[in-house]
């Protein structure tokens, strides 16, 4: 094909768009575009000048703007200011200087602004997690089981309070069981000390219970936390027991809510001051003797290479802890400071690092010499600081520690880093640089030396220090899958209610709640105020407040567990919920939550003998006998039996009413000793079951119920009036139900005689005075008409049958009979009055049985 084809054939494809009203454009792409800026410019500028009118009201110039931004170049956006000469050498590197600066911050800036979004996100999706977790908990154990959880919940909302809808007891395996079975104990007997109004060292009994289902437990890091928390809290490890001669002497101080006051008051009084300072003491020691117990380990585990010999002194063990770790291939390791010898500085050290100051003062004297010789005041300031009670030398030592430092250390690349430690640590110069090499290997090494450098006179103290750790976060400590190192962190720098940060974890969800319970034992736990509390986590951070921890979210999640199979031991740890009692207002409210879930573990116990060992109950002969409950009511801060009944028996039998426990809503408001409830609520509930054609169990249980309370109060002549009454008709119209079905129609004739309910005597005016009266009997009665006419016509059918059958003689049979028709035609005659109070089916049946007695 020719190119005047395709130029023939190229112009007809486009013949199918072509339309003859329009006229053809033959312009070139280049021209199209410059018609095109014709025709704009010709366009008038009214929006240019309006927005002009009103920049100009703003004071802002338009025109000159325009010239400007024309005119910019930004091709001399990172010039200099000013022209540079090619021999200005100080303007180039000053301008290369600024510029790298300005290079530095804008990359700086990006970074932390990816950084930011990077952890908001972590944060978001780590909070995510949480909170679908407990939701899945809520609605049914763990994650793992998410059907299950869904059908427990689909099936416990309908007709249930939501009282019920969170109680689906998850699956313990046996391990947790023990476990939670050791703690158990402890906590029953706190409560019995509580009870006595003796102190308990609960700290040291959780200690105790973690090592007593796993003895290697010891060196686990649950186990150094509770550790810790004894050695904060300066808490014996025993107490005499009670029984003991001058017990009540030797045990008057209480534990309870010791520090209370100095924590929850005002940070900067005397008082917190002083608990700050044993707080980062107590710490401080705890991670000694851990040190001391890692030491010791090393030693027994390599005792060939340890050479200790027949000297079991503290000392010679640490020579000995040395050896193993810095004397290699026949040397020490570099920088280690040999004097007479001797690793002397490490050694100082280690005895310090393990809590064995005094032997460190003795090893320093026994080679005084050679110290002298080196370091000549260090002696001097090593004993002043080993007796300072808050190891703190006076400012003239520390001046003169911060020059000898400063001079002969400070820069130096080969002095010993035990020497460095020591001279920091009785100085405590430089604490913002919070590591040394050699001396700071571990997490632990490191908060120690931290806690050692602590001053709350001076760089802010305690809470300088936190505020550095948690800038730090959980990540930096917990990176290498060590759970709990962020948890015993917090711990020693006084954040005890960031130690939730153990519930998280599943493995150690039990020993989180015991943890938050021995601090708010000794007024270490601030908890929240009800508008803060958050359903979804106990913990809750607000920045215009300290961090608050809901010890009652925490404790429910916990015996929520096993709540339903052993309330007694449920009931134990909500006693502990009052314990925060004496924070004002918000203490008053942890005392109604206590309440609140005391209420709840009633309504979900299981009935039976257990039930009644927790509420109380009465014995066969009509005495009461108190529970569990009332026991330790003093523990609920409940003041008399009166506030008990009101706030604890009376709500708890109402819910119980709401999730259709009507046994056990009776039996309570029989305790709270409000009769007139109990024969309204049996007369409720018998009017149910009475009308039912077969009768649960939980319906007999009910019934039995009522049979024992009404013969106690007809004895004791309780309640009397139209309820009882009522209560009374229908339990004999449950007697009567059961004879007919035992075979004994005769019995249960007498039965319903005896109850008054129908006339059958006969008389057309007696039963219509008594259908007039129908309208005033009890309601339960009124509304099971259609149960007991048709239970006595079938009592006269029976007895009808049988007399017919009978061998009695003919006269005898006749007036049987006749009788029975009277007693027949009376009732028909009594329901047709009340025809439109029964359905016409039920008149039917009467109708028919009455056909067959006439016959």
């Amino acid at each position: 094909m020719d190119l005047s084809a395709l130029l023939t054939s190229s112009k007809t494809l486009t013949s199918h768009l072509s339309r003859p009203n329009l006229p053809a454009v033959n312009l070139s792409l280049d021209q199209i575009e410059a018609q095109s800026r014709r025709l704009v410019a010709r366009q008038p500028g009214t929006d240019t000048e309006r927005a002009n009118y009103l920049l100009a009201q703003a004071h802002v110039d338009v025109s000159a703007l325009s010239d400007s931004v024309a005119h910019l170049n930004t091709s001399t956006t990172f010039s200099p200011l000013q022209p540079l000469q090619d021999t200005d050498v100080a303007g180039y590197l000053r301008h290369a200087h600024e510029q790298n600066l300005i290079s530095t911050i804008e990359e700086g800036r990006k970074e932390t602004q990816e950084e930011f979004y990077r952890a908001l996100e972590e944060r978001s999706q780590r909070d995510w997690e949480a909170k679908k977790k407990r939701v899945f908990e809520e609605l049914g154990g763990r994650v793992s089981g998410d059907s299950r959880a869904i059908a427990e919940h689909k099936k416990s909302s309908h007709g249930k309070s939501l009282l019920m809808q969170s109680t689906v007891t998850p699956t313990l395996s046996l391990q947790m069981q023990n476990k939670m079975m050791a703690y158990d104990r402890v906590i029953t007997d706190f409560n019995v000390a509580r009870l006595r109004g003796t102190s308990y060292s609960i700290i040291h009994s959780f200690l105790s219970a973690s090592t007593a289902i796993d003895p290697d437990s010891r060196y686990t890091r649950v186990s150094q936390i509770f550790h810790i928390l004894a050695k904060i809290t300066a808490e014996p490890p025993a107490l005499p027991p009670v029984e003991h001669a001058s017990a009540h002497i030797l045990n008057t101080p209480l534990f309870e809510r010791k520090y209370a006051r100095a924590y929850l008051g005002d940070p900067s009084s005397r008082d917190a001051i002083a608990l700050r300072r044993q707080i980062a003491r107590g710490a401080r020691e705890a991670l000694e003797e851990q040190y001391w117990d890692v030491l010791e380990r090393t030693i027994q585990a390599r005792p060939t290479e340890a050479r200790l010999g027949g000297d079991p002194s503290v000392a010679n063990k640490v020579r000995a802890f040395l050896f193993l770790r810095y004397y290699r291939n026949g040397e020490w390791e570099d920088r280690i400071e040999l004097v007479a010898g001797q690793p002397l500085w490490a050694r100082l050290f280690y005895l310090v690092r393990t809590g064995h100051v005094e032997e460190a003062l003795a090893e320093a004297l026994k080679f005084q010499d050679a110290i002298q010789h080196r370091e000549a005041s260090f002696l001097t300031h090593f004993k002043t600081w080993i007796e300072s009670p808050e190891r703190k030398l006076p400012k003239t030592h520390r001046d003169h520690l911060q020059t000898v430092y400063n001079a002969h250390m400070l820069h130096s690349a080969t002095a010993d880093p035990f020497k460095l430690a020591l001279y920091k640590l009785m100085g405590k110069l430089e604490p913002s640089r919070r590591s040394v090499q050699l001396v700071t290997t571990t997490t632990e090494d490191w908060i120690w030396f931290q806690l050692a450098m602590v001053d709350e006179d001076e760089e802010g103290g305690l809470r300088a220090l936190s505020e550095v750790l948690l800038g730090y976060g959980e990540r930096h400590f917990d990176a290498n899958q060590q759970k709990g190192v962020w948890a015993s962190v917090l711990l020693m720098c006084g954040q005890f209610e960031r130690v939730a940060a153990l519930w998280e974890h599943q493995e150690t969800e039990v020993e989180a709640v015991h943890l938050a319970i021995g601090l708010a034992y000794h007024g270490l736990l601030r908890v929240p105020s009800r508008a803060e509390t958050s359903d979804l986590t106990p913990l809750s951070l607000s920045p215009a407040s300290p961090p608050a921890l809901s010890l009652s979210t925490l404790v429910w999640r916990y015996v929520r567990q096993f709540v339903k199979m052993d309330a007694k031991e449920a009931l134990q740890y909500v006693y502990c919920v009052p314990l925060s009692a004496d924070q004002g207002d918000i203490g008053k409210e942890q005392v109604e939550t206590a309440w609140e879930q005391v209420r709840r573990i009633i309504v979900l116990g299981n009935g039976g003998p257990g039930w009644e060992e927790l509420v109380g109950g009465y014995r066969p002969d009509g005495t009461r006998f108190s529970g569990v409950l009332e026991q330790g009511a003093s523990l609920l801060q409940l003041k008399d039996s009166k506030q008990f009944n009101e706030q604890i028996l009376v709500r708890a039998a109402k819910h119980s009413e709401e999730n259709d426990r009507i046994t056990e809503a009776i039996k309570l408001y029989n305790l709270a000793s409000d009769y007139t409830t109990v024969v309204a609520c049996l007369a409720q509930a018998l009017s149910n079951t009475i009308s039912k054609p077969s009768p649960e169990e939980k319906d007999r249980t009910l019934e039995q119920t009522a049979v024992d309370i009404i013969r106690h109060y007809e004895r004791t002549n309780k309640a009397a009036g139209k309820d009882r009454e009522a209560v009374v008709r229908l339990l004999r119209i449950r007697e009567a139900k059961d004879q007919i079905a035992a075979g004994r129609p005769e019995v249960a004739m007498d039965i319903m005689e005896s109850t008054e309910l129908i006339p059958l005597s006969g008389d057309v005016a007696k039963i219509t005075r008594r259908a007039e009266e129908f309208k005033d009997l009890h309601e339960a009665l009124q509304r099971n008409l259609q149960t007991y006419l048709p239970l006595t016509m079938e009592a006269l059918a029976g007895v009808h049958q049988k007399i017919k059958s009978s061998v009695v003689p003919d006269a005898t049979r006749q007036m049987t009979l006749a009788a029975l028709r009277r007693k027949s035609r009376s009732l028909i005659i009594f329901a047709g009055i009340l025809k439109y109070r029964m359905s016409p089916d039920i008149y039917s049946y009467l109708a028919r049985l009455d056909v067959e007695i006439a016959l």
